[in-house]
This record gives C-alpha cells, structure tokens and sequence, in this order.
C-alpha cells in the first residue's frame, strides 16, 4: 500500500533554520587610548596657534599637557588590552607633532625669528632629529634586544626633548630676564636636544625600573612635595625636574655600560646572559 503525505505537508516548504549573526562593532576599550593619542595631538596643535597669538605660557602649558596625554594613552591601551599597530602608527603622528613641530615653531616664534634664516634652520633641524628618532624607535618595536637593553632609551625620547627645548622660555618666564630670549642661546639649547635626540646615549626609560622597599615610602613623599610646589610655583618645578633628568644621565650611562660589560662577560664563560634588571 502506497503511503500518501497529506496535502497540507505537501504545500507547506520546509522551513530552513537562518543562524543570526549578531552585528560586531568596535570595541570600545581600543578607542578609548586612540581618543587620548587625539587629546595629545590637539594640545600640541593648540599650542601653537597660542605662540602664534604671542600666548607663550600657555603654549608650553599646552606642550606638558599633550605630554600628559601621552603618558596615558600607552598604559591605558595595555590595561584595557586595547593595544594595536593603528594606535602605535597614531602615536607617533602625534608626538611628532606635538613634540618635534610645535615646540620647534615656539621657539622660533618666541625668539628665534630674530636670527633670520639660521634660526628656522635650528628649528626644521629639531623636527628633522625628532622624526628620525620616532622612526628608529618604531623599528625597534618588536626587535629582539639584549636583556640588559630593555630598561633604556637610545637617547632622550621625543616628550622629554620637548621640555628641554623650552628650558630657554620656562628660565625666562621664571626669572623675568630677558637675556634668556637671546636667540643664539635657544638655539644652541634648541640644537643639543635635537642631537640628544638621535643620540645613542642610554637614558632610562622607567619601563622596569623597581624601587627598593626602604625607598617607596620617601619616594611618595617627594612626590607629593613635587605636586604641592607645582601648584605654587610650576615653572621652578619644572625646572627642578629637568635639572634631575639631566643630571641622571652620567647614571644612566654607567649603568647601561656596566650591564652591557657583565653580559658580556656572562656570554664569553658560556653561563648566559643577564635575563632580567634591577636598577
């Protein structure tokens, strides 16, 4: 006997299950340092249209406060795990903008004008120094470096060039003497950092640096003596800060040479090398 299907199975297709896929945007966590990065390059920006306006003190408040923002967009990425190669490339569009373009004009704009061409020769010759150094330390990313090497910059990294280059105006807005708006003397200061820059002078980084237990607590109160005499007297604490990093270079130095001298001497007798730093 044949089995017929009834006629409502027959007329009726079959309904086919359809799989939803759920629409995937971006994740918030990667935007938020992206957004930082932005807030540094408008700080650097907006710094410059201050000089242009002869707002100078504001223009290097502008020039710390993009610092500021650069310090957080690189921390905040790894403790959102928000990392990626875009926010990297962003990065350093902004420091060279903000530290390698806008400081360099400041300081032509403030008194380097008056040595004509030589003076916009120093400062293209700064922005130049800046980019190469931002260049180098991308291609470095991922390298694989000695153990030792990890602690250190090859040379002074482009935020803290930026401060040093505005040593001249910080000294004069200090002091209110004008024989630090000599142009001659900025530029002279103007072009050491620009050769500190692409130097490869070993200046610490902070990345690993551990503080012995004894020290934290006398650490934390310098710092907190810093920040009560920065709301008092800014530009002397800037001042005071750039002494110290200056001043910690001879230390960094002697300590970059005698990890690397150690290293080798570890690798030479065939027992290794040094895998990790405490300095």
């Amino acid at each position: 006997m044949i089995r017929r299907r009834s006629l409502d199975a027959v007329k009726t297709p079959r309904l086919r299950r359809l799989r939803v896929r759920p629409i995937r945007g971006f994740p918030v966590n990667r935007m938020i340092p992206n957004i930082v990065t932005l807030l540094a390059l408008c700080a650097g920006m907006t710094s410059i249209r201050l000089a242009l306006n002869d707002h100078f003190t504001e223009a290097v408040a502008a020039i710390f406060i993009a610092a500021i923002f650069d310090g957080l967009d690189g921390r905040i990425a790894r403790l959102l795990k928000g990392t990626s190669e875009f926010g990297a490339e962003l990065d350093s569009l902004s420091d060279f903008i903000s530290f390698g373009v806008a400081p360099g004009l400041l300081v032509y704009i403030w008194t380097l004008h008056t040595l004509s061409s030589i003076g916009w020769v120093v400062s293209l010759l700064y922005a130049m120094c800046c980019a190469l150094r931002l260049a180098r330390f991308n291609s470095q990313i991922g390298a694989d470096l000695p153990p030792y090497a990890y602690n250190f910059f090859t040379g002074v990294p482009a935020p803290a060039a930026a401060g040093l280059a505005m040593v001249p105006m910080i000294l004069q807005f200090e002091t209110g003497w004008d024989g630090f708006r000599n142009g001659w003397f900025a530029a002279a200061v103007l072009a050491a950092v620009a050769a500190l820059m692409v130097s490869r002078v070993p200046t610490f980084s902070m990345k690993r640096f551990r503080i012995p237990r004894e020290w934290v607590l006398p650490l934390f109160l310098l710092i907190g003596a810093m920040a009560a005499l920065a709301t008092t007297e800014p530009w002397a604490t800037v001042l005071v800060v750039g002494v110290i990093y200056v001043g910690s270079f001879p230390f960094s130095i002697r300590a970059f040479i005698r990890l690397r001298r150690a290293a080798e001497e570890l690798r030479a007798s065939g027992r290794g090398e040094i895998v990790d730093i405490e300095t």
